[in-house]
């Protein structure tokens, strides 16, 4: 039986709600299936759709119910700072919440050229690469432990064509051994800690990696090695930023000033007025 797009998608909604999933996810896959615009996809919604991307899209929102796995994974992507990026279970799906950090580093890294900065823990390579294509003067090196991490990234560089340095290690690692310094450290680490774990979603805790989502110490574990780590890298007058979970601002601010006394700590706000960003300059 051929079906209108807005009868597919009542019955998605419909079906997400009763299974306690969002229903925006039915416009998000339908449109992906559907391969068309925003504009277009709210266009065409008394068109007909082909059966067979009815029957695809139908299995894909089962998945999606029955399993947990986040769309990202079905569609391949997840849109960052106006970009796609390709994700996959081996990375961590871009939050909007790191564009906000991003776009600090942007503000404040374009005052200053040429510049060298380092993206801890890239992932999916969202930061550096953003980073890279909108500072053109900034030489930027991404660290990540994880070699399928790494591989992801630099398939996401190669495809938004970003000239990024990629290195394997542990934080800083491979810049302490390499003798490279940073006129800017950023890093969106694994900050949460493992009693936080039954307050997340399935999408998240069986989907994203756990090791770029937890972390010991409360969740600090992370920001303490680099911090550590930080005097042998970051050049004099440096900045670090961070994007922290929204009850640690004080103790990372506690933990920059500690071993950089002198240096210019803020916490910083998300969109929604929680502490998101540790941003530490002059250090």
């Amino acid at each position: 039986m051929v079906q209108k797009q807005y009868e597919v998608l009542q019955w998605a909604s419909l079906f997400l709600e009763e299974n306690n999933r969002e229903t925006r996810v039915a416009d998000l896959l339908l449109q992906h299936h559907l391969g068309v615009s925003r504009t277009q996809f709210f266009a065409q919604m008394r068109d007909e759709i082909p059966e067979h991307i009815v029957d695809n899209f139908r299995k894909d929102i089962e998945k999606h119910v029955d399993t947990g796995v986040p769309i990202q994974h079905l569609m391949g992507y997840e849109a960052f700072y106006g970009r796609n990026f390709s994700v996959n279970p081996h990375v961590l799906i871009p939050r909007p919440e790191t564009e906000e950090l991003v776009q600090h580093v942007i503000d404040h890294a374009s005052k200053h050229n040429p510049i060298t900065i380092v993206d801890i823990g890239t992932g999916s390579g969202i930061i550096a690469i953003t980073l890279a294509l909108e500072l053109p003067n900034a030489k930027v090196y991404a660290i990540d432990i994880s070699g399928e991490a790494l591989e992801t990234a630099k398939k996401n560089a190669e495809n938004l064509q970003a000239e990024i340095t990629f290195l394997q290690g542990d934080f800083l690692s491979p810049l302490l051994e390499q003798n490279i310094k940073a006129d800017i450290v950023v890093s969106n680490p694994p900050y949460i800690s493992e009693e936080e774990r039954p307050e997340l979603s399935d999408t998240v805790v069986n989907h994203d990696p756990e090791l770029a989502l937890f972390a010991d110490d409360n969740g600090l574990a992370a920001y303490k090695k680099i911090t550590k780590q930080l005097p042998g890298v970051i050049k004099s007058g440096g900045t670090v930023a961070f994007e922290i979970g929204y009850l640690q601002g004080d103790a990372v601010k506690a933990l920059l000033q500690e071993k950089f006394p002198e240096s210019n700590v803020t916490i910083l706000q998300d969109i929604s007025g929680k502490d998101r960003i540790v941003f530490a300059t002059e250090l």
